[in-house]
Order: C-alpha cells, then sequence, then structure tokens
C-alpha cells in the first residue's frame, strides 16, 4: 500500500465494514416485501440503485486495503467501479423520468440521492489518476459518506412508499 493509501487505512477498514453491513441489512428488509416493491415501476431500479451506491463504497474502500498498490491503478479501478454503479443510477434516472404523474421537482428529487455518491466517486477517482491524490482520496471518502446516506435515504422511501 502506498503512503496515500496507508493514511487511509482505517477508514477504508470501517467503511467496509459499515458498508458491507448496511448492505446485507438493507437486502434483507426489501426482501421482507420484494413481492410489493415488484408491483412498481420506479421502486426496483431505485433499490438497485441504493445498493449499487453500497456496493461502490465497498468496493472503493476495499482497493483501497490492496498492499503494495500503485494509487493511479487505485484510481482505475475506482473510476471503473464507478462507471458500473452510475449505469445504475442511469437506469433508475430514466425509470423515475418516464413516471406519469409525478411533478418535475419530485423526480429530480427522486434521482439526485442516488447521483450524488456516483458523482463523488467519478470525480475522486479522476482526480487521483491525474496525480491530485489527497483531493481525490477526500473526494471518494466524502462518496462513501454519501453512499451510506443516499442508500438510507432510497431504502426508507422505497419501503415506505410499499406500505402506501
Amino acid at each position: 500500500m502506498t503512503e496515500p493509501l496507508a493514511s487511509w487505512s482505517e477508514f477504508n477498514v470501517a467503511m467496509v465494514g459499515a458498508t458491507a453491513a448496511l448492505a446485507g441489512l438493507l437486502i434483507v428488509a426489501m426482501s421482507v416485501n420484494i413481492a410489493e416493491i415488484m408491483k412498481s415501476v420506479t421502486l426496483p431500479p431505485r433499490a438497485a440503485s441504493s445498493i449499487a451506491a453500497l456496493v461502490l463504497a465497498i468496493t472503493a474502500s476495499a482497493f483501497g486495503l490492496i498492499p503494495g498498490q500503485p494509487v493511479t491503478a487505485y484510481g482505475i479501478e475506482v473510476l471503473v467501479a464507478a462507471l458500473i454503479a452510475a449505469l445504475f443510477q442511469v437506469h433508475a434516472i430514466r425509470v423515475v423520468a418516464g413516471e406519469r404523474g409525478v411533478a418535475p421537482m419530485e423526480r429530480l428529487l427522486k434521482s439526485i440521492a442516488g447521483v450524488l455518491p456516483v458523482a463523488a466517486f467519478l470525480a475522486g477517482a479522476v482526480l487521483v489518476i491525474v496525480g491530485t491524490v489527497e483531493v481525490g482520496l477526500i473526494a471518494m471518502a466524502i462518496g462513501s459518506v454519501l453512499s451510506i446516506i443516499a442508500a438510507l435515504i432510497i431504502a426508507w422511501v422505497v419501503l415506505v412508499e410499499v406500505l402506501r
């Protein structure tokens, strides 16, 4: 592990554990109401986007713990993971955008929570790759925290909307 990554190892260890536990809990919580969730057009993609954000945080933190890894390689790994997570977010946004009878502001609010963490990881990965390592690592740390917040918000909304 190179020096910039070594100084983030405790944060990465904590994030791997916290986000993995939260992802497992969310999957179990959603599975209890999966039949109702699947009846909705927008809830499954939004639920998937919340899990994708957590998996991105898990992946980025785990990659940050690989010993002896060059920091540029880490940036590339996180960039690839963020692009994959972005696919889930784009799908959710497209489904929400096609929702009938919903005000544009409500559509925006339904979409923004999932976009913020992915955007932070994408920005952080690019910054690390181009050599602005510390700022990039901070952006990724913000992305990790935003992933937890976004996943909790989206999961809460999904579970509450099922009961409406």
